[in-house]
């Protein structure tokens, strides 16, 4: 258990790997607000040869009332298709700092029925600071199918949330940073109370990482159980809209654990209804 996760790539990896066909490079970078980047930009001014660039405000579902809602899967194949994208393809999936949005590129291509769904360990900060190859030229795409087998067994609802939270079927791990899972600092977005669901453990993704790398599949072990979850039973992800949580799922699938779904409204749905129970304060000590 002290090795790393199998879903992660170092650079060298990838370095050695440029060009090769069937490997496709995709950039998941997506930030909040505050955090004073833009993606786009970003990766039009440099990014890793024949990476494409992931929108992740834009592969939605165009009907849904709330942000990065998972988009139906045939909409996804198209999106993925236009990418240049085959379910069977190597796809490695980077984001700037390493694992913050990326993961949950990783989370959608899986649950859209893809295998060989890689994050690239650093991330694109670090490749850029090391000296790695990269370009400003706009990647040469050329359209693919993308046979979609989507998973709705690992994406829970609000229905299916409303009765965990009654019932407690799963676990629930908040991926949020601890101010905003108490309640001590206000969330983000407009008209949305602080707290967290009741009976939920907060596991922030940043505690997952270190220095843009991944810790490794002991450490992950650690911190997970540490935030009382229990390894051996179902577990949800979740955090502000769907994105984070997915670090959470990286983390569980890197240690074996495959019972697990994520929550897609997360708390944006959660926390902007007036009838879903809300609780705040640490989370409740894990009993027995």
């Amino acid at each position: 258990m002290d090795g790393q996760s199998p879903f992660v790539v170092s650079a060298d990896w990838l370095q050695e790997r440029l060009g090769t066909p069937g490997l496709k490079i995709v950039d998941g970078s997506w930030y909040l607000p505050a955090q004073k980047r833009d993606a786009r930009t970003e990766y039009e001014a440099a990014h890793i040869p024949g990476a494409v660039f992931f929108d992740q405000d834009q592969v939605v579902d165009p009907d849904a009332s709330l942000p990065h809602t998972l988009p139906p899967p045939e909409l996804f194949a198209r999106f993925a298709g236009s990418m240049g994208i085959a379910v069977e393809d190597t796809i490695v999936v980077y984001d700037g700092p390493g694992f913050f949005s990326g993961p949950r590129v990783w989370w959608m291509f899986r649950v859209m029925g893809a295998k060989n769904v890689f994050m690239l360990d650093g991330g694109f900060d670090a490749w850029k600071s090391a000296g790695r190859p990269v370009t400003g030229e706009a990647t040469r795409i050329a359209p693919n199918f993308f046979a979609v087998n989507f998973d709705a067994t690992r994406v829970a609802s609000l229905r299916e949330m409303r009765a965990i939270v009654d019932g407690g079927s799963s676990q629930i791990a908040d991926a949020r940073p601890p101010g905003r899972f108490t309640g001590n600092d206000p969330e983000p977005r407009e008209g949305m109370r602080s707290g967290h669901m009741p009976g939920a453990r907060n596991m922030p993704a940043v505690d997952l990482s270190k220095d843009g790398k991944l810790l490794s599949v002991s450490e992950l072990k650690e911190k997970l159980q540490a935030a009382g979850i229990d390894l051996s039973k179902p577990v949800v992800t979740s955090c502000g809209s769907g994105v984070t949580a997915a670090v959470i799922t990286l983390a569980l699938e890197s240690v074996g654990h495959h019972d697990n779904r994520l929550y897609d409204g997360s708390w944006t749905e959660w926390g902007g209804l007036a009838d879903t129970p809300v609780v705040t304060g640490p989370a409740e000590p894990v009993k027995g």
